[in-house]
């Protein structure tokens, strides 16, 4: 198997995203002469102040549970490393993947997927919440950093593959685009109907293997399920009896370690080949090739996907619905709902600096800014803002 992956190096680089041939940022600024285009995305985007406030942003577990566990911080860490080896060693451009995948969860509230879906409640009836339109609301409004522009001024190429993590934006039956992309659609076009590039689609897998794996390692540790659950299951179930055959008597943490890596590497080598078995049969000669296909050049191979999902099903009956996870998953809720709903309706408690942009009680103008205030917080923040706003005996 590794005799075959290593004939498929460079089998992308013929549509490899070319920095310079980006189509530029909104705001034009003269680039630099030492780092390229996405070198510099990336640098803006690890410096930037959502980026730091992932290291307090959970996963799966809430903050205080233990230091441990995965944060977004060290999941983007390692999303960024996986996405990093396919794309180098598949010929694409390392730099664009790389400034994706650090930027892909910066949009996540505080609490995981908990604090994301009670404020998409929240703000169902103010034009909804969405964690990838409120990535692009940060890089391109919300960071104020820079002198002539609000946001990072991203190139194009990095805002279309954050924009489409999960593919072409369309309208679906009962479902409407986010208004963040919209509205920022209208005023740079990222071709919201097609595929992005193969270096987008090599971060958003890389996503996949990432978390697939880290999961397992965390629900493993905080013993949420035994050892001996993970060996009926496909593809991880072979690998651990694998590693434990080969090496005899091996204690429990080793054995997970050995077992979890050897899966990120069969992951990683099955999107190789199905990658490259998909370039063969569409034969794209150039990025605008890769957009125009219609369906993923990088991606998982059908049996590959089959299994992922099995797997998948089984974190989410046995980790996600877990009654531990379910009442740090309740608490969660209940202070995010406790937030937005006294700060839409009494507004002027927001800082200061958070004033700007509301007009009132319950307006649609002042539920966008409690939602990104929100979102912006880390767990502890959350955690501390409750008290402060709701507890008596804290002071404000």
């Amino acid at each position: 198997m590794a005799e075959d992956i290593a004939k498929l190096a460079g089998c992308l680089v013929t549509v490899a995203t070319d920095p310079a041939q980006s189509r530029g940022r909104l705001t034009r600024e003269e680039e630099s002469a030492t780092r390229t285009v996405y070198q510099r995305d990336r640098d803006r985007i690890i410096h930037c102040g959502a980026f730091r406030r992932l290291k307090y942003k959970t996963q799966v577990f809430v903050y205080g549970e233990g230091e441990n566990y995965r944060t977004r911080l060290t999941h983007s860490l390692e999303v960024s490393q996986i996405a990093r080896s396919i794309t180098r060693f598949v010929g694409l451009t390392e730099d664009l993947a790389e400034a994706l995948a650090l930027a892909h969860d910066l949009g996540h509230t505080c609490f995981g997927h908990a604090g994301e879906d009670v404020l998409q409640e929240c703000m169902a009836p103010y034009n909804g919440f969405d964690h990838n339109a409120q990535s692009l609301r940060i890089v391109t409004k919300l960071e104020h950093r820079y002198a002539n522009f609000d946001g990072l001024n991203l190139t194009w190429e990095t805002l279309e593959g954050l924009v489409k993590h999960n593919g072409p934006i369309t309208a679906k039956p009962g479902k409407t685009v986010p208004l963040a992309i919209t509205e920022y659609n209208a005023v740079q076009d990222l071709a919201l109907g097609t595929w992005p590039g193969a270096e987008a689609q090599a971060a958003a897998i890389s996503d996949d293997i990432a978390y697939t794996a880290h999961d397992f390692d965390d629900g493993l540790r905080a013993g949420l399920f035994p050892l001996e659950a993970v060996f009926e299951l496909p593809l991880v179930g072979p690998i651990f009896k694998g590693v434990a055959a080969r090496h005899p008597g091996l204690e429990r943490g080793r054995l997970i370690h050995e077992s979890l890596r050897t899966m990120i590497a069969a992951m990683v080598n099955d999107v190789i080949a199905e990658s490259h078995r998909r370039f063969t049969a569409a034969k794209p000669t150039s990025t605008a090739g890769v957009r125009a296909l219609g369906h993923a050049l990088v991606g998982f191979s059908s049996a590959m996907a089959e299994q992922e999902k099995a797997v998948k099903a089984f974190l989410f009956a046995n980790m996600y619905r877990h009654t531990r996870v379910n009442r740090m998953t309740s608490k969660a809720k209940r202070i995010v709902r406790d937030l937005f709903d006294l700060l839409l309706a009494e507004p002027h408690l927001l800082p200061e600096d958070w004033h700007v942009g509301i007009d009132g009680p319950k307006t649609l103008k002042t539920a966008r800014r409690v939602a990104d205030y929100i979102a912006g917080m880390t767990d502890k923040f959350a955690l501390d803002e409750h008290a402060r706003l709701f507890d008596p005996t804290v002071k404000p």
